[in-house]
């Protein structure tokens, strides 16, 4: 990783080492599509993926629903999701703030997943505001891996070798735990620190904005220790 990185969007914008390997990206991702496709409410569903990352399964989300619209803030990120789908009259790649000034009530599912813990409460306040106004009557919006307090590096570690481990991609997680120590994101997270939330806090925040909620009883990511909520507008 090289230049000047100060905050998390900057973070994502260069490039990292997360993925511990080309084998470790897909299945992320691979997985994440999965994960979005069974909580599609039908498929003339309008989707919205906030903060989706490289997203390079979205094909397989865009096929099974009308429209995917892939929000993400890092403009590297997104010139790679446009060039990657630029074939595909279901995906459209917008910022954050295109995102924003969407039609109200224009969107049926609205996924949130890893975003939560990179952002403050109060922009978290402002985007569930968004989110609520976006969504369609009986939309459902999924908020996932949520970080609970306790939850730490070491947990995570545990978590990802296990994954690696049922994805062939165990040695290569090993090395990667150990790299990830000394890396950019290490450091990032002990300066900026990381939003954490138990389950009664994030319901009454979900609450709070006007939505019902529930915590499902799996995570969206592989991590289990984390969270995920599915909400819908009250």
């Amino acid at each position: 990783m090289s230049g000047d990185v100060h905050d998390w969007a900057s973070f994502w914008d260069q490039p990292h080492s997360i993925y511990v390997n080309a084998r470790h990206f897909d299945v992320h991702y691979r997985d994440i599509a999965h994960g979005i496709i069974a909580q599609l409410p039908g498929p003339n569903a309008r989707v919205l993926d906030y903060g989706c990352g490289e997203a390079t399964h979205a094909d397989m989300v865009a096929a099974a629903a009308a429209e995917l619209i892939l929000c993400e803030a890092a403009p590297s990120v997104r010139a790679s999701l446009s060039r990657r789908f630029a074939g595909n009259r279901r995906i459209r790649v917008l910022a954050p703030e295109e995102t924003a000034r969407l039609p109200d009530g224009s969107i049926d599912l609205l996924v949130a997943n890893s975003l939560v813990q990179y952002i403050t409460p109060a922009e978290l306040d402002r985007l569930l505001a968004t989110w609520r106004r976006l969504l369609a009557p009986g939309g459902i919006l999924l908020v996932a891996d949520v970080i609970p307090p306790g939850v730490g590096v070491l947990t995570d570690a545990v978590a990802l070798l296990r994954y690696a481990a049922k994805n062939g991609f165990f040695i290569a997680a090993i090395v990667g735990i150990a790299r990830t120590t000394f890396s950019g994101y290490r450091r990032l997270r002990t300066q900026l620190g990381i939003a954490c939330y138990g389950e009664a806090e994030f319901l009454a925040k979900l609450k709070a904005r006007d939505f019902t909620a529930e915590r499902l009883s799996f995570n969206l990511e592989h991590n289990p220790a984390r969270m995920t909520f599915r909400a819908r507008p009250a």
